[in-house]
């Protein structure tokens, strides 16, 4: 998984509430693993019924193309627990979403994939999305390193991340690899354990051979 540090890019603000993962990515672009997920992000609010481009849809506005942040409503991602949904944000390039609230699944799915979800208030969530629609540049830092939104007035705004959560996507590690950094001391843990409480460790050794007995 990818590291994630501090992040400065385009952000492009879609503030309604309640965006669900079938929106995100819409379920019939996920029987084939030939689709570009990226290309068919909101696909349904992309493109008309012939596939040409909405030109009113934020990603299809020039300013915005090249987003690698967006700037979400209230209980983003929520829906469907489909992990695709956020595949296709990181192929399109957003890397993450400042939102009011998510989708728990969704919220768990982002950091398992290297994806931050930035929770702010809905004032806060509405003033980035004012900033960013009138700035020359629709330019937002997230800065893991010291938890904080840097709006493109210079403003910041301090957001808050479970604390292995964010250690692992500033070390690029999964929940499991984040686990494995612990096998010494389960190790000696079960070893002092099982000097101490022989009979539990016998019993698991006979129930993991079929030996065990009624």
């Amino acid at each position: 998984m990818e590291k994630f540090t501090v992040l400065r890019g385009v952000a492009a603000p879609l503030l309604q509430p309640n965006i669900n993962t079938d929106a995100i990515i819409p379920a019939q672009w996920l029987g084939s693993t030939s689709h570009d997920l990226g290309q068919k992000l909101f696909a349904g609010w992309r493109y008309d019924l012939k596939g040409a481009e909405n030109p009113d849809f934020v990603l299809n506005q020039p300013r915005y193309r090249t987003a690698k942040i967006m700037v979400g409503g209230e209980n983003f991602g929520c829906g469907s627990s489909r992990e695709a949904a956020v595949w296709a944000l990181m192929r399109f390039g957003i890397r993450s979403v400042i939102a009011p609230s998510f989708g728990d699944i969704f919220f768990e799915n982002s950091l398992q994939n290297g994806l931050l979800p930035v929770r702010v208030s809905i004032d806060e969530a509405r003033a980035l999305g004012e900033h960013v629609a009138a700035a020359p540049e629709p330019l937002l830092t997230v800065d893991l390193t010291r938890d904080r939104v840097v709006a493109p007035d210079g403003r910041e705004i301090v957001f808050t991340l479970p604390a292995e959560r964010r250690a692992g996507l500033l070390e690029g590690l999964k929940e499991i690899d984040l686990l494995l950094r612990y096998a010494d001391d389960v190790s000696a843990f079960q070893a002092a354990d099982g000097a101490r409480r022989p009979w539990i460790y016998e019993r698991s050794s006979r129930a993991a051979t079929g030996r065990e007995t009624a």
